[in-house]
């Protein structure tokens, strides 16, 4: 005996269903074959968002660690930065204009802030930005205070002075500000 089953999608199935098989049986063995099917479809759909979950999570650690591995590196280049910013303060104290000051001294000094300034540019291209310290609030996260110093003029734990410059790299802090923060006078 053959009988015609039309199935969700509208389209006519021969099914072949033997003699001894009577319909409430059929209907029921159908029912648990459609509901198999939908306890797959939904494994399948299950697996495929936790596949896309997996990659999104994936792809954003990628990123992440590859802004943040140049981070001991970009370190270590910090000290070359202060060592560069500490000369450019010996050179601001000579004038280049002197006529005792000879040619070689004039193109180091020029040498200097030209190197100073492609390692900013480097920074900046990385993403490595300095962070805004003076006459700011001071905040433990991102400024580390080396002392205090007594002022009425202004807020108790404002910076006013700033003695090693502090760097983040996105969000990131790569090295705290090295500052002095000011405090209310002692009566």
């Amino acid at each position: 005996m053959t009988k015609k089953k039309k199935n969700t999608e509208k389209e006519t199935v021969d099914i072949e269903i033997p003699e001894e098989m009577d319909t409430p049986q059929v209907e029921e063995q159908s029912q648990i074959n459609s509901d198999e099917l939908d306890d797959l479809k939904n494994q399948l759909l299950r697996a495929l968002a936790d596949s896309e979950n997996n990659r999104r999570r994936f792809e954003k650690e990628k990123e992440d660690l590859s802004a943040y591995v140049i981070s001991n590196f970009a370190k270590e280049m910090l000290a070359v930065l202060d060592n560069l910013n500490r000369a450019l303060e010996v050179s601001d104290k000579i004038n280049i204009e002197d006529k005792n000051v000879d040619n070689n001294t004039k193109n180091f000094i020029e040498g200097v802030k030209l190197t100073e300034k492609q390692l900013n540019s480097i920074f900046e291209k990385f993403k490595i930005i300095k962070i805004d310290t003076l006459d700011q609030r001071f905040d433990p996260n991102i400024h580390q205070a080396m002392f205090e110093i007594e002022n009425d003029e202004v807020e108790e734990g404002t910076i006013l002075q700033v003695v090693q410059e502090g760097f983040k790299i996105e969000d990131r802090l790569l090295r705290p500000a090295l500052v002095g923060v000011s405090k209310k006078t002692s009566k």
